[in-house]
């Protein structure tokens, strides 16, 4: 068990051996706190490929390879919805998911709306002094 210096190499000879033999494969994934090292290790039991690091850069490629081999190894694909084009761009995609059907866009909202939706001038709760909520609450003085 000879640990990989190369992340690339690292990445693509894990995907090749998962390839080979996706039944055979195990993944293991262990950080230890005390040194900040992050341990990866891909075997089938004939071939082990370990990778160690200690830097906090290689997060991002990780969670990268562990999203393609968990999504390799559940045998799903996220379907992705094509996104709609706005002008303001703020818009984001809808992501449909087996479990949860297709989760809406965020959408914006004007600050008229906020002011009718908060109870301010014009809105349902104008005139009653209700609060919408979320607020803090008014300590009561002592008798």
């Amino acid at each position: 068990m000879v640990y990989i210096k190369n992340w690339t190499d690292f990445e693509t000879a894990t995907t090749d051996l998962y390839a080979r033999s996706p039944s055979k494969v195990r993944y293991c994934v262990k950080f230890v706190p005390k040194s900040g090292q992050l341990v990866l290790k891909v075997t089938d039991d004939v071939k082990c490929i370990k990778y160690k690091s200690h830097s906090s850069i290689i997060l991002n490629r990780f969670e990268s390879l562990n999203l393609r081999l968990l999504t390799q190894m559940s045998n799903t694909r996220p379907k992705r919805l094509p996104i709609p084009n706005t002008a303001s761009g703020l818009a984001t995609p809808a992501v449909e998911t087996p479990e949860r059907g297709a989760t809406p866009a965020l959408e914006e909202v004007s600050t008229k709306d906020k002011d009718k939706s908060q109870g301010g001038p014009g809105g349902s709760n104008a005139g009653q002094g209700a609060k919408s909520g979320g607020g803090k609450k008014k300590k009561k003085g002592k008798k």
